[in-house]
């Protein structure tokens, strides 16, 4: 990662920002998840930064970017307005945009929105809005495994992880989710020192109390929300899906009927890698990524 520095935007925040590569090269946003920061990107960016331009942004909330304390800061639209004030401010004119769990979540709503800017999507372990939540209402496995998202919405959470201490967050909850043999002591006490700062747990779980997405109890019947009984929009530009099959938080059940809501859609299975493969499989997830990503830059090189 060759720049790291704070970028304002006219959103109302600053966001630290990582960039690798060529700024004249085909722009990539990768926007990380819970509870990261843009080291989510750390394996991904030496494997791609010879080709593209990646913009690898803290968002709001996280690590060294700002900490709004009002869960109203976090509602779906302002997370996307600063994905493009932040290409206002690096003047980008189009760009891929690549999202990993929540970050995945702003990049599929991105995508709905339909502006041209964002000619190409890429969702690593992330569900698409209409499928995750038709899978909490109907799939009892989906919702099970995502019963934390309720806790992580109850008031006062954050003081319970605080008094308990950030090392007892990472030995439980996040290694629920992650073989942590895998994370080097120097990462491990990165994690900490990012959640220890003053506001920044709460500031992380603002992204969970802000969302609509609703995650019955166990054994509840509810019926489909009514934006799921009419036709859901489609997502027109092409679009890569790379799926670690061991996620225990977002089951398979997620890439059914991706194909019906997305017009031009390529799904790559990794069967051996859980959740954060970015960095559980960086070989695999560039790999996937690479030939895709190149595919738009040709695309652009042919219209310029």
């Amino acid at each position: 990662m060759t720049d790291i520095r704070r970028i304002g935007l006219r959103t109302g925040v600053t966001l630290n920002v990582a960039q690798a590569g060529d700024p004249n090269a085909p722009a990539v946003i990768l926007l990380h998840g819970f509870p990261e920061s843009h080291r989510t990107w750390r394996e991904i960016a030496p494997r791609l930064q010879d080709q593209f331009h990646l913009i690898m942004p803290d968002q709001r909330g996280f690590a060294g970017s700002d900490l709004p304390q009002d869960k109203g800061e976090y509602k779906t639209d302002t997370l996307i307005d600063d994905i493009f004030a932040l290409a206002d401010r690096l003047g980008l004119e189009e760009f891929t945009l690549v999202g990993h769990d929540w970050g995945g979540a702003i990049a599929w709503a991105t995508a709905l929105r339909g502006d041209p800017r964002v000619t190409r999507l890429v969702i690593v372990n992330s569900p698409h809005p209409a499928v995750f939540q038709k899978s909490l209402i109907e799939d009892a496995d989906q919702r099970a495994a995502s019963q934390y998202m309720n806790a992580f919405k109850v008031p006062g959470f954050e003081k319970v992880v605080e008094k308990k201490g950030f090392d007892w967050f990472f030995d439980t909850t996040f290694a629920r989710h992650v073989d942590v043999s895998k994370i080097s002591p120097q990462e491990r006490q990165q994690y900490i020192a990012d959640w220890s700062q003053p506001g920044a747990f709460n500031a992380m779980l603002n992204w969970y109390r802000a969302s609509r997405v609703l995650v019955p109890p166990p054994g509840a019947t509810l019926p489909l929300p009514d934006f799921l009984l009419r036709a859901f929009p489609s997502i027109k530009i092409p679009t890569l899906v790379v799926w670690g099959m061991l996620d225990k938080a977002l089951l398979p059940i997620q890439l059914e009927g991706l194909n019906e809501l997305i017009d031009d859609l390529t799904v790559v299975r990794l069967p051996d890698v859980g959740h954060f493969a970015p960095w559980e499989a960086p070989d695999a997830v560039a790999d996937a990524l690479r030939p895709f990503l190149a595919g738009e830059a040709a695309a652009t090189a042919a219209a310029t």
